[in-house]
This record gives structure tokens, C-alpha cells and sequence, in this order.
């Protein structure tokens, strides 16, 4: 091991846990409302099995991208993803469910492609920036602001358009 190096036991598992499970969960939560806590739980058991992998200082990141693949994974096996989620409580609200809920917002996203959709929402939902974004992406930091900008600049035109 380098000089420096994070150790990667329990404790690192521990911290990782306590630092990023909730914002994975939330993640998971706003694309599969009734499979999130599975979801979740696997992307951490993930990120044990292939702790080595995970870039220091970008972990969440990581935990992002690792979530979309297994909600892709998810998805593939055809399993039914709900659409008409109810939180149990109003003071339980997701902000981010209210944006989806309105119909001109829903619409304007729908009109964008997969990618410039997950850019807006990594960034809108889960405050990404742009190193991070890059991350996520596998792309250069140069190409996520790019990216970001390209996909702001047509969430404008598709809002413009039902106006």
C-alpha cells in the first residue's frame, strides 16, 4: 500500500456508509420509489466487494454511477417501476417529486434524450458539479461542463416550445 493510502476495512466501510447512504437512497428513491431500499443496499454491498476501485475523494460519485448501473440492471429484468408514488406524509415531500409531478416540467424533460435527462437531474437533484459530474459521466471535466451547458440549453428550448 502507497504512503497515505486510505485503509479500506470496516471502519472506512462505516464512515462511506454513514457519509453517502442516504443521498444514494434519495437517488434510488426518485427513479424506483418501491425498490430504492433493495437498490441501495446493493450499490453499498458494491461498493464493499469493489472498495479497492473507489476513487478517494470521489466516492459519491462512484456510488452514483454504480446506482445507475443497477437500476439499469433493475430495469432490464422488467420489473415494474411505479409511477404514481405517494409519500406517506406531506411533510415527507421530495421536492424533486413535485417537479415531476407537474405536467409543463414532466413534458419538457421527457422531450430531452436519456443523457442531457440524467445530467439535469444529477445535477438539479443531487447538486452535482462539475467534477463530480464527470465522474459519473466518464468523461473529462471540460466535456461535463459541456455537457451540462448543452443540456440546460435544451431543457430551455423544449420549455420555449410548450409555451
Amino acid at each position: 500500500m502507497t504512503q497515505g493510502a486510505t485503509v479500506r476495512d470496516d471502519t472506512w466501510f462505516d464512515a462511506l456508509f454513514r457519509s453517502h447512504a442516504t443521498q444514494v437512497h434519495r437517488y434510488l428513491a426518485r427513479r424506483a420509489p418501491r425498490d430504492a431500499e433493495d437498490l441501495a443496499a446493493e450499490v453499498m454491498a458494491i461498493a464493499w466487494r469493489r472498495r479497492a476501485d473507489l476513487p478517494e475523494g470521489a466516492e459519491l460519485p462512484w456510488l452514483y454511477r454504480t446506482a445507475a448501473y443497477v437500476l439499469a440492471n433493475h430495469r432490464r429484468k422488467h420489473v415494474a417501476m411505479p409511477t404514481d408514488h405517494e409519500p406517506a406524509d406531506a411533510d415527507d415531500v421530495d421536492p424533486a417529486e413535485l417537479v415531476i409531478a407537474d405536467d409543463a416540467v414532466r413534458a419538457a424533460l421527457t422531450a430531452l434524450s436519456p443523457r442531457d435527462r440524467r445530467i439535469l437531474l444529477l445535477h438539479a437533484w443531487e447538486g452535482l458539479g462539475g467534477e463530480e459530474l464527470a465522474v459519473v459521466l466518464g468523461i473529462s471535466r471540460g466535456g461535463a461542463d459541456a455537457a451540462l451547458s448543452r443540456a440546460r440549453a435544451r431543457l430551455a428550448a423544449a420549455w420555449d416550445e410548450r409555451a
